[in-house]
Formats: C-alpha cells, sequence, structure tokens
C-alpha cells in the first residue's frame, strides 16, 4: 500500500514549506510541477509580482535564456538570466535587479505598472517583443480628410475605471470603448487644414501590430478632484478569459486568453502585491504571493468564462491563443517599436512618495505612451488655428 493510499486525505492536505514547494492536490502533480517564489527585501512585493510574471510566460523566459548565452548582453539582461536559472531550482532573491533598477529604499513600497515598464524598457528589444504593441493614432474629419496618422508603441492598454459610471466595471466594454474612439464636436471641433475651417472630427486608435502578449492596466490610482487628492478605485471587475481586440479599419480581430492577474490589495497608503498565473505547462492555476506558492485545489471556480469578480485586480496579461499564434506572420517591430520612459509617470510618483513620506504607494499618473502622442497631436492644431477645447477623459 502507497502512503497516499495509507493516509488518504491526510496526504492532500500535507503543506509543504512556503519557500521551497507549492501546495497540491496529488502525489502526482507535486512531482510533475514545482514552482518557486521570489523574497522580499521588505516591500518589494510590488516588483516580485511582475518579475513571476515575465518568468512564468515561457516564450520570454526562453528568451532571455538563449539571448544572455548567444549575443552580447546588458548587465541588466545577464541579472534577469542569472535570476530565472535560480528560480528553476529554488527560492530567489533580486537584490541585483533593485540595484540596477535604482531601488535605493526597498521598504518602499511603489507601483508594479511602473517597475513592469521599467524591466521590459531596461530588456534586450530582442528579448522584450513578445509585449511589443504597436497603435495608430488617427483623427478624421467628417469628410474623410486625416488629420494626424502616426505610430505610438505601447507596453499596456489603460482602461480607466473612474470614468465608469457602472456599479461592476466589465473589461469587455472597456476594450470596446477604448477601440471605438470619441467624436470631437461643438466646442471641441478641430481644425482641419484641408477643409480650412474648424469641423466634427473623430479621434481613434487602430491596432497596428498586435502583441503575443497583451497587458491591460486597470487604472485603479486616480487623481479625484472631489478630494483634490489621489485615491485607490475599489471598483469590482469582470475578467473575461477570452477577449477580442476588435477589427477595425482593415486590421483583423484577434483573439487572447488570460493567462495571469497582479493583484492589489490595501489603499493608498498601504498595501500588498500579489500575482496569479496559470501555468505554461498544465492548466492548473497558482497564486505567487512573495515565497509562497499554492496551487488553487478548486480549480474547477476558475475554470468558467469569466475569471471571479474582483475588487482587487490590477494588470491582466492575455496571450495569443495557440492556434493564432500559429497562423501569425512574422513582424519585425524594432523600428515601429520605441518607447521611451515617460518622465512625467516618474516624477509624479516621486512626489507622491514624498507626501506619504515613505508609506503610499508609487502610482502611476499619466497615459502611456500612445495616450501621450495623441495629446501631442491635439497641441499641434491648437498652436495651428487658436486653443481647441478637448474632452480631457480621452486623453488620460
Amino acid at each position: 500500500m502507497s502512503l497516499k493510499q495509507r493516509f488518504g486525505n491526510l496526504w492532500n492536505n500535507m503543506d509543504y514549506p512556503s519557500n521551497k514547494k507549492p501546495r497540491t492536490d496529488s502525489l502526482e502533480d507535486y512531482n510533475r510541477c514545482t514552482y518557486y517564489g521570489l523574497e522580499n527585501q521588505g516591500a518589494t512585493c510590488y516588483l516580485n509580482s511582475v518579475l513571476q510574471v515575465l518568468f512564468m510566460t515561457k516564450d520570454f523566459r526562453e528568451a532571455v535564456l538563449k539571448y544572455v548565452d548567444e549575443k552580447p548582453a546588458s548587465d541588466f539582461d545577464h541579472s534577469l538570466a542569472d535570476l530565472f536559472k535560480k528560480l528553476q531550482k529554488d527560492t530567489a532573491e533580486t537584490r541585483n535587479i533593485t540595484k540596477l533598477l535604482g531601488i535605493s529604499n526597498v521598504n518602499e513600497q511603489r507601483d508594479a505598472a511602473e517597475y513592469l515598464e521599467r524591466v521590459l524598457t531596461l530588456t534586450s528589444p530582442d528579448i522584450s517583443k513578445t509585449f511589443h504593441g504597436c497603435l495608430v493614432n488617427k483623427i478624421t474629419c467628417t469628410k474623410g480628410h486625416i488629420a494626424t496618422d502616426r505610430d505610438a508603441a505601447f507596453w499596456h492598454l489603460p482602461l480607466p475605471l473612474m470614468d465608469s459610471s457602472e456599479r461592476v466595471y466589465s473589461v469587455v466594454d472597456g476594450i470596446d470603448k477604448f477601440f471605438r474612439g470619441s467624436d470631437l464636436s461643438g466646442k471641441n471641433q478641430m481644425y482641419c487644414d484641408q477643409c480650412d475651417d474648424k469641423v466634427d472630427a473623430k479621434i481613434k486608435d487602430v491596432m497596428k501590430h498586435h502583441p503575443d502578449v497583451l497587458i491591460l492596466l486597470l487604472k485603479r490610482f486616480e487623481f479625484s478632484y472631489s478630494y483634490m487628492s489621489y485615491v485607490k478605485i475599489n471598483q469590482a471587475v469582470d475578467v473575461p478569459y477570452i477577449l477580442q481586440i476588435p477589427e477595425s479599419d482593415g486590421v483583423e480581430s484577434q483573439t487572447y486568453e488570460l493567462y495571469a492577474v497582479v493583484d492589489h490589495v490595501g489603499d493608498l497608503r498601504s498595501g500588498h502585491y500579489t500575482t496569479t498565473i496559470k501555468s505554461p505547462d498544465e492548466d492548473n492555476w497558482y497564486k505567487f504571493d512573495d515565497a509562497s506558492i499554492t496551487l488553487y485545489k478548486s480549480q474547477s471556480s476558475l475554470d468558467t468564462e469569466m475569471f471571479p469578480r474582483s475588487r482587487s485586480a490590477y494588470l491582466l496579461f492575455y496571450r495569443k491563443k495557440k492556434a493564432d499564434i500559429q497562423n501569425t506572420k512574422e513582424v519585425s517591430t524594432s523600428e515601429i517599436f520605441q518607447p521611451t520612459p515617460n518622465e512625467d509617470i516618474d516624477q509624479d510618483a516621486e512626489k507622491i512618495s514624498k507626501r506619504e513620506e515613505g508609506k503610499g504607494t508609487k502610482q502611476k499618473k499619466k497615459p502611456n505612451q500612445a495616450k501621450m502622442e495623441r495629446r501631442r497631436n491635439q497641441k499641434v492644431k491648437m498652436k495651428q488655428k487658436g486653443k481647441i477645447k478637448v474632452d480631457k477623459g480621452r486623453f488620460t
């Protein structure tokens, strides 16, 4: 008689050391699937959560390890490769990564989205291309004249929760609204060079290059004019397992499936980040909480059309469905993808950090590169033909 047969449920409920092995439902699962976590240096859960997702993104992890072996790599690429190698065998620490990221105070909690961008920016473009996405910002007048048509690279798509009047925010509706665009009319009319007049227009984003991994940022940290301060929005969110990016301007639609969620619990002044990830080697979901790994025993609750409704989901990671990846043409993004650090984000985060005296979470306050490009385009028109009022909500 095996140990498992002899001890029955006692074996199934046995807890392994959280910093070494995940809890599992069976001996077979324990032997077949082993993952490890990351040590928390003080308040570095924001960094651990995104590094764990990057490690569990198989294409990215393999690209890191292959690149440092075959090509001249930066110190950051080598440090990331060393971290991933250690994480394949045991619990790992992130001191080299925090040093290269310029994190001097590991006891100060910061924004996971901001440091995800920093990690991807410091990584070689040949490695991070898995996350490369590109939008085209278009402003078109009612007569069909295109005022702007520029590429805008992005790491993630921001979905604002503050503008939502619904009790429960729908990611599906948010994506539809993002790509539906908005109208500029009345006082918000745009000056058209070809029409030589202020006219109604439509402003919208079109997906030029679908990334292999699409990241959605649920903007839970916003500035409230009612309170004249930054607040956290704890609105419930419906997160779909399958997400469809709609067809637009001749660009085919793209189907994605959810594989990771970064959660933030707490408020603006304090909180904690964890990550829920679906294993790339099996269909099981795991919770990564720094060095602690837990296998969700009730997998059936995660196998429906919708992820459990959440008030803490912050970053959503979607990968192309396998059939779509096989049918995807090879596209070089080295020319269209040239992201630059957003200095406004860093400056705003620093202000909040000082105001909260090291207790607050540094949050992303400004739009990403795609939104910044659109705002610059609008300012050009304002300079040409007088000041034009625009819908600020659309540009933030």
